[in-house]
């Protein structure tokens, strides 16, 4: 259910606003209405911005169950007694001490003795980018000394200062790398050594006179012997600098506490920001405004604060015009099992849409268990569910785990109906399996092409009563207009249509099904109501006139109505992809389970599954959400273009442990 809502006005006098805006926090129930920008560039959301940095590197790394040695490094270039010393130094040091010594290692406990003694706590994002800025200078360092590198490891290892040395003495040095042709075009009277030549290149030692056709080999400041040193103790830096990351982990909980800290200055600077001042007001009896959402029950209360306070408070229902009212959903506990999936796609229906969470939950439960179809993946899903809810309680268990409880579960029963247990043939499976399975559905039952055509039909059943629960809807919602006679076309077009899709796809030699007299009367009837009503506003002409000006769209209507149907065969056709991987998957490794490859036929199991089952969850996500999201929302009118109601309050930081 959508709740209602009030636009409410708060008036206070303007010395006072900070102090209400506070007040109006506590109370938690306005959602405000948004007028000013955003200030990008306030202190607020600069370190709003640090923190979503912060968080970002941290995330790189899993905490370490128990700490680890550092490893050993190969390299002979490292001085034994330096690589020691390097080996021996704590990680994680900040200013010479311990990182858990300045801010704990848990929330509980932010400050050690040590930390009280030493400086100032310093804040902890700007230390995360600090030694992240440290990181990514090593990383370029290590990048140059590997170009470098890559430049005069072919000349070998050398010193350039003893280049440099004999040039001093009035013997001009110079290093070439030139082509083969070039090399045989050089004057007879330079005196040079050549070090390597091969097809493509040749290496020369040059003294005192030069190539003229060819540019010198630029010297490198250091050989190529202390390069390959540095690159070991850049290594060894970017191990340490990473090991500093690593020991921020444990500190996830402050950063996001910070965050919802910041977060909330933030919201309290735009509310601010929202405040309009009252014109021609004197200075010293300045007053200032904003305006914002208040569910209807919450109105009272609100005005009692407001009397408490001084307040000038207004309010009254939306108007038409106002297109910025939030959605509040309050529905039953079972219904409110869909918010985590609604709530990861990101949609909210209009303020004045309506609310299909029930049929939105029941049919996706229906579409989740068809798709998946397999008995041992409901099962498996009702096991993870229960032992995490069996972990949780006491602690609030988490709706992600109580909505896949119930997919679970009905995912079960379809594999049980339908007897599916991980693509297995029904020749292999117990007979208690096959006994308890439902004869249309199931192939240990009933022959392969009857129950692919009774699923075919029970997917366009399903279509038909979905988008048949839409324009009854509809109908409720038009019962005062004659536009409900639209709707009841709409359930005609959609009946005709249903026997037209069964007479087209379903229809075989196996079964046939007739194209009915009726479904054509169903058809025109339908359409004829819908073209006389549709567009009804009080006036029956003006509303065959606008179906005449929008004709495309009344015919296209019709159309539609057959791709909206014949959408529903995609619980069919996805299901039966699944069933084909589960069923490869066995015949590939039932022959390894019964032998010496007994792991190997475990691991084309599990790899197999796991596969099929990520391609299931996308699956659901592409057509288990679009039956409810498109096809049945665009009969029921509903575009999903809601904000959801969020008020001005103090924000709750949730454990992340739970």
């Amino acid at each position: 259910m959508i709740v209602p809502m009030k636009k409410v006005c708060l008036v206070v006098q303007e010395k006072l606003h900070e102090k209400a805006l506070k007040t109006l926090r506590d109370v938690g129930v306005v959602h405000l209405e948004r007028r000013a920008l955003v200030d990008l560039n306030s202190n607020a959301q600069k370190r709003k911005a640090k923190i979503e940095q912060a968080m970002g590197l941290i995330r790189e790394f899993k905490l370490p169950k128990e700490t680890k040695q550092a490893r050993p490094l190969a390299g002979e270039n490292i001085d034994d007694r330096e690589l020691l010393e390097r080996r021996q130094k704590p990680v994680g040091l900040y200013r010479g001490r311990r990182v858990d010594d300045i801010f704990g290692t848990e929330d509980k406990e932010p400050f050690s003795l040590n930390a009280v003694r030493g400086d100032a706590r310093p804040y902890l994002p700007d230390l995360i980018l600090e030694i992240d800025e440290e990181r990514q200078k090593i990383k370029e360092q290590a990048l140059l000394l590997s170009l470098e590198i890559n430049r005069i490891e072919k000349w070998g290892d050398f010193d350039p200062e003893s280049i440099k040395e004999i040039s001093s003495f009035g013997i001009p040095v110079s290093l070439y790398e030139i082509s083969p042709d070039d090399f045989a075009k050089i004057d007879e009277d330079i005196q040079y050594i050549k070090l390597k030549e091969n097809k493509n290149m040749v290496l020369l030692v040059v003294f005192g006179k030069k190539i003229q056709s060819a540019v010198p080999f630029q010297l490198p400041e250091k050989s190529l012997s202390v390069l390959l040193r540095e690159t070991e103790k850049n290594k060894l830096d970017l191990e340490e600098i990473e090991n500093k990351l690593k020991s921020f982990v444990n500190r996830q909980p402050a950063l996001v506490k910070e965050m919802a800290k910041v977060e909330e200055e933030i919201e309290f600077e735009n509310a601010i920001a929202d405040m309009e001042k009252v014109e021609d007001i004197p200075a010293n009896h300045g007053l200032s405004w904003l305006t914002g959402y208040v569910p209807k029950e919450d109105v009272e209360r609100l005005r009692a604060v407001a009397r408490d306070n001084g307040w000038g408070l207004s309010a009254a229902d939306p108007e038409e015009t106002d297109d910025a009212v939030p959605t509040k959903l309050k529905n039953s506990k079972i219904v409110s099992l869909l918010n985590p999936i609604t709530g990861f796609l990101g949609i909210v229906p209009g303020y004045r849409e309506v609310d299909i969470s029930s049929w939105f939950l029941i049919f996706f439960c229906i579409f989740f268990s068809m798709i998946f179809g397999d008995a041992v993946y409901g099962i498996l899903f009702t096991i993870i569910a229960l032992i995490g809810i069996i972990k949780t309680v006491g602690k609030g268990v988490p709706q992600t785990l109580q909505i896949l409880l119930l997919l679970g579960v009905c995912n079960t029963i379809w594999g049980v109906m339908t007897c599916s247990w991980l693509g297995m043939p029904v020749e292999v499976l117990p007979q208690f399996l096959k006994d308890i399975s439902f004869s249309l559905l199931s192939t240990a039952k009933s022959e392969d092409a009857i129950v692919t055509q009774n699923v075919q039909i029970l997917c366009f059943s399903l279509g038909l009563l979905h988008l048949t629960i839409a324009h009854i809807k509809g109908m409720i919602i038009n019962i005062r207009s004659p536009r409900f006679l639209a709707e009841i076309g709409s359930i005609g077009m959609l009946c005709g249509m249903y026997n037209l899709v069964l007479f087209l796809v379903v229809s075989n030699e196996t079964r046939e099904v007739p194209l009915l007299p009726i479904s054509l009367y169903l058809l025109a009837g339908g359409f004829f109501l819908s073209f006389v009503f549709a567009y009804y506003e009080g006036n029956l002409g003006q509303s065959i006139l606008s179906s005449f000006k929008n004709i495309i769209t009344v015919v296209l209507g019709l159309a539609n109505v057959f791709s909206d149907i014949m959408s529903y065969i995609r619980l069919w056709a996805v299901g039966l992809a699944g069933a084909s991987i589960a069923l490869t998957v066995y015949t590939m490794a039932g022959p390894l389970l019964g032998g010496f490859l007994i792991f190997a036929g475990v691991f084309i199991l599990i790899l197999g599954h796991g596969i099929n089952v990520v391609l299931n969850v996308l699956s659901v996500l592409v057509h288990g959400v679009r039956l409810n999201t498109l096809e049945f929302s665009g009969h029921v009118g509903l575009t999903w273009s809601g904000t959801a109601y969020k008020p001005f309050a103090k924000r709750v930081v949730k454990d992340l442990n739970t």
